[in-house]
Order: C-alpha cells, then structure tokens, then sequence
C-alpha cells in the first residue's frame, strides 16, 4: 500500500530544491557527528586532556541524541517540520561556534550535549518533509538521495576537517564547520512548508495517538528492524578489519581497503535501491532479498579463508546489497505510518540506531577479546537474519488511533 502524503506535493522544480536541501542538511548531520573524532589528537593537546575525557563528550552527543529524538519526532508533528530542522540546524551551529571561540574543555562537553540535541531534529523532520511533500512515485528516489547524503558526510567528515585543521587550525575546522551550517539554514528558510498548519484532522490523529501508535506491532517490528541493522553496520565498519586480520590474517592495510570498498558499494547500492523502491510495492521482500544476500556472504567470509581477490570482489557486492536495501527501509516505515505521525515514528523508529549502535560496540570488542573473530561474522550474519524476521511477517498500515 503506496502511502498518501499529507498534503499536495509542489511542482516538480520546488520538489527537487526540497530533497537537495533537506538531503544537504541530512550529509551536514552526518559530518557533524565526526567532527571532534580527527582532530581528538590537536584538542587533547590544547587541553591537556586524555582519550578519555575526550570521549565524555561524544557520549553525552548520543545520550542527548537517544533520549530526545522521539520527543522531537512529536514536535515535528505538531509544528512545521522545516522550522523544527533549521532550529535544531542552528543549536548544532551556535554549539560548535562557541567550542572554536571559547577556551574550556567543560563548555566544549556542554556544547556536545547542546549539538546532541540539535541532532534529534534530523531523521523526524527530514522524513516528515520528504513524506509530506515529494509525489508518491518519487519518494523512493528522494529516500535514497536523502540515505546517500548521511554516506557522503560520513565519508568527507574525516578529509575535510584534517584539511580544514591544516590551514585555520582545529578551532577553525570547527567554526568553518559552524558556517556551512548556517547557510544550509538560509537554505532551508527557503522551502516552503505548508504543513505549518496541518488539518485539524491530521493534527488530533498525530496528538491522539500518542505512545499507542508507537507501541503498536508494526512499529515496533520497524524499531526492531532499526537495532538490528545498527548492530550489523556497527559490526561491519567498525571490527571487519580487525576481524578479518585475526580469523583469515589478512593485512590490515588491505583489510581497510576491503572496508572502503564495502563501504563505497553501499553508497551506490543506497542510489541504485532508490530506482528499485520507486517501482515496486514489495519493498517487504526487496529487504529479505537484500538481506538473505548478505548474510549468505557474511558466513562465507566467516568458515572460508578466500584469497584476497575473490574477499575483495565479496565485501563489494555485500555492501552493495546491504545498501540497497536502505530506500525500501523507509519506505516499510512510511507505509506503516498514518498520516499526521511522519516525525514521531521516524523519530521513534530512528532511535534503534542509538540503541544498535550502544550495544554492539560492547559485544563485538568481548568477542574480540576472547579470540573469537569468527563469532563477529557469525553475530553480523545473525541480525541480518533476525532482520529479515521483521519484515518477512509482512507490513501493514497502522490504524490512525
């Protein structure tokens, strides 16, 4: 069931500026989650603080982040979702701001909490805008350019802030940081969002259903689906070189190419899902075939030792179909969301990558210290299973409560 959006979609022209900025503001969310972690070396210096206290501040980031983001998805419902993103677009500015023109490490840690916070507003926000205004046939294409986007931040966050610390130094890497903030800001302020004043029907179902929507079983099966993907990405980009190195002796410099490499093939696999979520309803069974792919290539690589090409050739096209599975994740999502609730089940829903993304670092390292890389494949291989559990059971719309 191709779920209708909440109100009429813009012309085509309007629709394109509102995935670009939205999509720009998503890869910004994305690079701003990795702007301390490069330059933790010149900051600990300047401050003469350890690794430790370092890390103080990107856990009070995802603290802020995972408690508030639904709380921020019913926000999302209630306002406009444009205003809701440019504000928390804006905290994440003034946090970073004030780290690169004020000198203490505890109002750095503060500002990580206020640009935790800044940070709850994406994931609702961004896919109450896309559901609300992009025209039914296009929507899979503008999840998979707004999926896209969160890759490419990821993916230049490293590069650019080195970079930017070589020429203006770590505080100005983050005040540059700061900037192209604020005019993604001006960006936004430049769509037009109509769902300001929802109708008074939309706005009493998304007030009405509450903590009840999102208990329901096709919304928790989503979050399920969330925690699980996070645990097997987590597994993935975070102990696949270490992994790969202790079970098979792979050399770790090839192991990192190997990740790049998976991690690149997800990207395009991101776009190429979104070509395949526009024409087709059975984004239930794109994801079980997605996932059965990659989990059938995760326990190869964990009981066979392959030569380093054929490896190479298994990491891409499992990260490819890992990826490509992204678009029609959102779509089982939109179709399982009434109208007026886009924020608060995205928001919800979007929570099970803090959750994921909390647990399986502890679980994979215990595996590792117990000289057990071959359970890490194992463990990844199991979420992509369990995974394909919550949506083979089928989607439905909820009802508007």
């Amino acid at each position: 069931m191709t779920q209708a959006t909440d109100i009429a979609a813009p012309p085509p022209s309007t629709e394109v500026n509102l995935i670009s900025a939205v999509s720009a503001a998503h890869l910004l969310s994305h690079f701003y989650m990795l702007v301390l972690p490069p330059l933790f070396l010149f900051v600990r210096d300047d401050y003469g603080v350890s690794f430790t206290e370092l890390g103080i501040a990107l856990a009070v980031f995802n603290i802020v982040s995972a408690l508030l983001q639904t709380p921020a998805g019913f926000l999302v419902d209630r306002m406009s979702a444009r205003n809701v993103l440019v504000v928390g677009l804006l905290l994440q500015v003034a946090a970073f701001a004030i780290v690169a023109l004020f000198n203490s490490f505890w109002l750095l840690v503060a500002m990580f909490a206020l640009a935790g916070l800044g940070n709850t507003v994406y994931h609702p926000a961004d896919y109450a805008l896309l559901s609300r205004h992009v025209r039914s046939e296009r929507i899979g294409h503008a999840y998979s350019i707004h999926s896209f986007a969160g890759y490419a931040g990821t993916a230049a966050a490293p590069v650019c802030v080195l970079l930017m610390q070589g020429v203006w130094g770590w505080r100005g890497a983050f005040l540059a940081s700061a900037i192209a903030g604020l005019a993604t800001a001006g960006w936004l302020m430049t769509l037009r969002d109509t769902s300001a004043a929802p109708s008074t029907t939309h706005q009493n179902d998304g007030e009405t259903a509450g903590w009840s929507l999102l208990l329901s079983a096709p919304i928790l099966r989503n979050l399920a689906f969330y925690v699980l993907l996070a645990i097997f990405t987590g597994g993935m980009a975070n102990y696949m070189v270490v992994a790969l190195n202790a079970l098979h002796g792979t050399p770790v410099n090839i192991a990192n190419t190997m990740l790049t490499a998976y991690l690149t093939a997800s990207a395009i696999g991101v776009l190429a899902g979104g070509f395949v979520a526009a024409r087709t309803t059975r984004h239930a069974g794109v994801a079980v075939i997605g996932l059965s792919v990659a989990a059938v290539l995760t326990i190869i690589i964990a009981f066979i030792d392959l030569s380093l090409v054929p490896l190479f050739l298994l990491m891409a096209v499992g990260g490819f179909f890992s990826g490509a599975i992204v678009p029609s994740r959102d779509m089982i999502v939109r179709e399982s969301t009434p109208p007026g609730s886009f924020g608060k089940v995205f928001g919800f829903v979007s929570t099970g990558f803090n959750i994921g993304g909390t647990v399986a670092p502890m679980i994979y390292g215990l595996l590792m210290d117990h000289g057990s890389p071959r359970m890490v494949f194992i463990l990844i291989a199991a979420a992509l299973l369990f995974c394909i559990g919550t949506v083979a059971t089928g989607t439905r719309k909820t009802a508007t409560i």
